[in-house]
C-alpha cells in the first residue's frame, strides 16, 4: 500500500480509497461512492489482503451494505475456495533441507547441521505433499503356509574362511546381505578378495555360478595385482570396476553370480537420485536396490562400508537396519592381529570373534591365536602375569606386563596400551588404600603383549599382580594365571566363564590359577590346575607370590 498522505492512508478520504480499489479493478463509479462510507478501514483491509485473509478483508471493508454490489470489485476468493496462494487448489510443495552426512531435516537452510555438526552439508530437498499412493500389484510369489516353506533355502553355505564362518554363525545364508565395516587400511579388501577366491573355487567344484567382485575404489588391474600377491587368481572369479548402479545391476543380470561383493557401497551412485556418491540419498538408494536384487534371486551379497572418525559406519543409520548382518573388522595397523566381530546377525549369535593375521602374502585365520598374546621370554620376569579374557564366547589368553619406574620429576606418568586407562588408575588407588602398595611417586606403564586390546573387568586381578610384582621386583608364581574383578573395597568379585578360562589355561600348560571364591562352587573340573580361591585383594597377592619371596 501507498504511504499515508499519498492518496490512501486516510479511511475517510475518497482520494485514498480510489487507488486502493482501482488496484483490484474497480470501476470509477464505485470509487466515487466510497466517500459516504464513514466506517471504512482501508488500512485494515489492505493488511488482511496482504496476509491472504480475504474473508477478514471483507469484514473490515463492509461495503456491501453501503454501495451497490454491482458497482463494486470482486475480492479474491476466501481461503479454501480454490485460489492458489489462499489455501485451496493445487497441493503446495514443501521445501525441506537435508544434511548429506546424517540425514537431519530442517525446514530452513542452515550453515551447520544441528545433529552432526558438519558445515556446508545441508542442501535443499523438495518433498511433494500428498503424492501418489502405492497401488496393489500381483505378488511375485503367493503366500504359503508356514509348514510348506522350503527350509533348505535358508541353509548355511561356508565361505571357505573358517574364522569368518565362526563370526557369521556357520556360513552365508542365500539372499543374506552382509555389511563389513572397518577403518581404511585394516584389510577389508584383502579379506573379501580371499573370500571371493575360495568361494569361486567352491562354486566351480559344485557347479554353481561365478563370484562377481565389483570394485568402485580401485581399478581391475590393481585388484589383480593384489590377487596375485595373495594367491587369489581363480577363473571363476569375475572383476568389474564400476561406480554406476545401473551398470552393476547389469553385470549381475549378465553373469548370474553365486556371490556378489561390492567394495564399497559408498562409491556406487544411481543416476535417478540427486547428489554425489556417498550421500545419504545415494547410499540409501544403492543399498535398497542391491538388497532387493539379493532377496529376489537368493544372491548372498557382501558390502564394504567405510567408518567415520568415531568408528561408526559412515552414511545413514538406516543402512545398518536394512542389511542382515553387520560385521566390524578392526585392528591396529602396526600389529598383525585383526579381529572380526558381529554387531548384528539375524542368522546367528553376536558374541563370536574371528581372529586373523595380516601378512605380506595375505590374510590367514587364526584358530589358535594364543601365541600372539604370550611372550617368548623365560618365566621368572618381574612385572608379568597371564590372564584369560573372553571375546564373546571365545577364551583368549593375554599376558599383562607392568613396569614401575622412578619418576624423573614433576607429575608421575601413567601410560597404558591395550587396557583401559581408567581401570589402571583405579587399581593403583585400591592397591595403595587396601594393601599399602604405594606407586604414587613413580611412573607406571601397563601394556598387553602382541597388541591385544581387552577392557574386560576380569583382567583386573592380573593387572594388580603384575604391578605389585614390578613394584617389589619379585616375579609371581611360575605358570600362574589370574582371573577376577577388583572392587573399590578390595574385594575380588566373580566373573563369567571361569570354567572355560581354566580349560584354556590348562591347554596352554599353566599349572596354577587364582580365581574368585564367589562362584567357584560352580566349577566342575579343575582341569589339572592347582586353583587358589580368594575373596579379597590381600589374599590374592599372598597367593600369587611364593612364601620365600614375601
Amino acid at each position: 500500500m501507498d504511504k499515508p498522505g499519498e492518496g490512501q492512508g486516510d479511511c475517510g478520504d475518497a482520494g485514498g480509497a480510489v487507488p486502493f480499489f482501482r488496484r483490484w479493478g474497480a470501476p470509477p463509479g464505485a470509487c466515487e461512492n466510497l466517500t459516504t462510507v464513514a466506517h471504512l478501514t482501508l488500512r485494515e483491509a489492505g493488511s488482511a489482503l496482504q496476509r491472504g485473509e480475504a474473508t477478514e478483508a471483507r469484514r473490515a471493508v463492509a461495503f456491501p451494505s453501503q454501495v451497490g454490489a454491482a458497482s463494486l470489485p470482486a475480492l479474491p476468493p476466501a481461503a479454501g475456495e480454490g485460489a492458489p496462494g489462499y489455501g485451496g487448489g493445487m497441493a503446495k510443495e514443501k521445501i525441506t533441507f537435508r544434511c548429506s552426512e546424517c540425514g537431519w531435516v530442517s525446514p530452513k537452510w542452515v550453515g551447520q547441521c544441528r545433529e552432526c555438526g558438519a558445515w556446508g552439508s545441508v542442501d535443499q530437498a523438495g518433498e511433494a505433499v500428498g503424492g501418489p499412493r502405492a497401488s496393489a500389484t500381483t505378488p511375485r510369489r503367493p503366500a504359503l503356509p508356514i509348514g510348506e516353506v522350503d527350509g533348505e533355502r535358508a541353509s548355511l553355505r561356508s565361505t571357505g574362511v573358517g574364522e569368518l564362518d565362526r563370526v557369521l554363525g556357520g556360513g552365508i545364508v542365500p539372499g543374506a546381505v552382509i555389511l563389513l565395516a572397518g577403518e581404511p587400511g585394516v584389510g577389508k579388501s584383502t579379506l573379501l578378495l580371499d573370500v571371493a577366491a575360495k568361494a569361486a573355487r567352491t562354486a566351480r567344484s559344485g557347479g554353481l555360478g561365478p563370484v562377481l567382485y565389483v570394485t568402485g575404489e580401485e581399478s581391475a588391474a590393481q585388484v589383480r595385482g593384489r590377487a596375485e600377491r595373495i594367491g587369489a587368481l581363480e577363473p571363476n572369479l569375475l572383476i568389474a570396476d564400476e561406480t554406476e548402479l545401473g551398470v552393476v545391476l547389469g553385470h549381475v543380470r549378465q553373469s548370474a553370480p553365486s556371490l556378489l561383493i561390492v567394495d564399497s557401497v559408498q562409491t556406487i551412485s544411481s543416476a535417478q537420485v540427486e547428489g554425489g556418491a556417498g550421500g545419504v540419498a545415494q547410499v540409501r538408494a544403492v543399498a535398497a536396490s542391491l538388497i532387493r536384487v539379493a532377496k529376489e534371486s537368493d544372491l548372498p551379497t557382501l558390502l564394504v562400508g567405510h567408518v567415520t572418525k568415531d568408528g561408526g559406519i559412515a552414511g545413514p543409520r538406516v543402512l545398518e537396519h536394512l542389511v542382515d548382518v553387520v560385521c566390524q573388522f578392526e585392528g591396529d595397523r602396526h600389529s598383525r592381529l585383526r579381529l572380526a566381530r558381529a554387531v548384528k546377525n539375524r542368522y546367528g549369535p553376536t558374541d563370536e570373534v574371528g581372529c586373523f593375521e595380516l601378512t605380506d602374502s595375505g590374510i590367514y585365520g587364526l584358530a589358535d591365536p594364543s601365541g600372539l598374546f604370550l611372550s617368548r621370554t623365560a618365566r621368572g620376569v618381574p612385572g608379568t602375569c597371564a590372564t584369560v579374557s573372553l571375546e564373546g564366547r571365545r577364551p583368549l589368553p593375554t599376558e599383562i606386563q607392568s613396569l614401575v619406574a622412578p619418576s624423573s620429576g614433576g607429575s608421575p606418568r601413567r601410560t597404558t596400551s591395550g587396557v583401559d586407562h581408567a581401570r589402571v588408575a583405579m587399581i593403583l588407588a585400591v592397591l595403595q588404600a587396601r594393601i599399602g602398595a604405594d606407586a604414587s611417586g613413580a611412573d607406571v606403564y601397563v601394556s598387553t603383549v602382541g597388541g591385544a586390546r581387552t577392557v574386560e573387568p576380569a583382567i583386573d586381578l592380573a593387572m594388580a599382580i603384575s604391578i605389585v610384582s614390578s613394584l617389589k621386583g619379585v616375579p609371581p608364581r611360575p605358570d600362574l594365571v589370574a582371573v577376577g574383578e577388583i572392587s573399590l573395597t578390595g574385594e575380588v568379585r566373580a566373573c563369567t566363564g571361569t570354567q572355560r578360562r581354566l580349560a584354556e589355561a590348562a591347554r596352554l600348560g599353566f599349572s596354577c590359577a587364582i580365581v574368585p571364591a564367589q562362584g567357584s562352587e560352580d566349577l566342575t573340573d579343575a582341569c589339572g590346575i592347582t586353583v587358589f580361591t580368594v575373596s579379597d585383594l590381600a589374599t590374592a597377592i599372598r597367593a600369587a607370590f611364593p612364601t620365600d619371596s614375601q
